[in-house]
């Protein structure tokens, strides 16, 4: 039985949203003026986000050495925070909300292949994380998930399904330990 014949493997002609020449030369700008720019110019890496059709809101964080596929497909909330060596493998749409604090080296994943197909289709799917949630360090994020608002996702998770709003959750596969509960403020 033959499994897969990669001979035979075609990219869909829109599967990347837009042209060839605008793929590389994002490519071409993130690996030197975007990933080259001190962490302080926030507002230099926004600006060449948005340059290429991200919509990014204000004061968003996105340090220099952020990976992002194609950031038409990019949607960050205003006061994200996005840590370093984080890779945004944008095939689909990632929406980031707002005041979500992405830690280092998150691995959002948009896409895969067809593996019961030997043309090995790619595929893309969409992944969301709502307002005010913590994606802490080395978590891998499965294409089609949704975080729910206020959930905190532990260091080292692998989330292959969407997790409610709310919750704290850890794991390989990711799986809910209690319910975020918020303090009361102390009064100062």
């Amino acid at each position: 039985m033959e499994y897969q014949d990669l001979s035979i493997f075609r990219v869909p002609k829109t599967f990347r949203g837009k042209s060839k020449i605008t793929v590389q030369l994002w490519w071409i700008v993130q690996s030197t003026i975007f990933s080259w720019s001190p962490q302080i110019l926030y507002g230099w890496r926004r600006f060449l986000l948005r340059l290429f059709g991200a919509k990014i809101g204000k004061k968003a964080l996105i340090r220099s050495t952020v990976k992002v596929t194609y950031p038409w497909n990019i949607s960050i909330g205003d006061y994200t925070w996005i840590g370093d060596d984080c890779v945004l493998y944008s095939l689909g749409r990632i929406d980031i909300g707002s005041n979500v604090a992405v830690a280092h080296k998150v691995y959002f994943n948009t896409g895969g292949h067809d593996y019961d197909q030997i043309t090995f289709d790619i595929y893309a799917k969409d992944l969301v994380i709502e307002d005010e949630c913590w994606i802490t360090n080395d978590v891998y994020l499965a294409p089609g998930i949704t975080i729910g608002r206020g959930t905190v996702i532990g260091a080292r998770s692998t989330v292959l399904k969407s997790i409610p709003s709310g919750k704290v959750c850890v794991g390989s596969p990711a799986r809910v330990l209690k319910d975020r509960i918020m303090k009361k403020p102390v009064k100062q």
